[in-house]
């Protein structure tokens, strides 16, 4: 079964899960043609290995901190961190501890 996503004009809730957290999955928020919406969950010591994608990207940390490794450098993100990645930046994620960050993602059409 698919998941349902947001309908343009839906209020999505971006609350911080708190102590359910670790109980939480990664989810698509939504997906236009132009535009993808994920909220990220990642446990400590979790990680998500080198990858890049076509369109630019932003990481926004919701709740708990997350180590990015972009552009030959390491930056750490707490709540209220927002971190901008060019289309095709390689890039890395490691959970400092449990976390949850927003991801939007440009779409690029071939």
């Amino acid at each position: 079964m698919a998941l349902k996503h947001a309908d343009p004009g839906q209020v999505i809730d971006l609350t911080p899960y708190g102590a359910a957290l670790a109980q939480k999955q990664s989810i698509a928020l939504f997906k236009s043609e132009d535009l993808e919406v994920m909220r990220l969950v990642l446990l400590a010591g979790s990680a998500m290995p080198s990858h890049d994608v076509a369109g630019e990207i932003t990481i926004q940390c919701l709740e708990g901190s997350i180590e990015i490794s972009a552009d030959g450098a390491t930056h750490v993100l707490y709540p209220g961190h927002l971190m901008y990645l060019a289309g095709r930046a390689p890039h890395a994620l490691f959970a400092l501890e449990d976390a949850s960050v927003l991801v939007t993602v440009a779409l690029k059409r071939s």
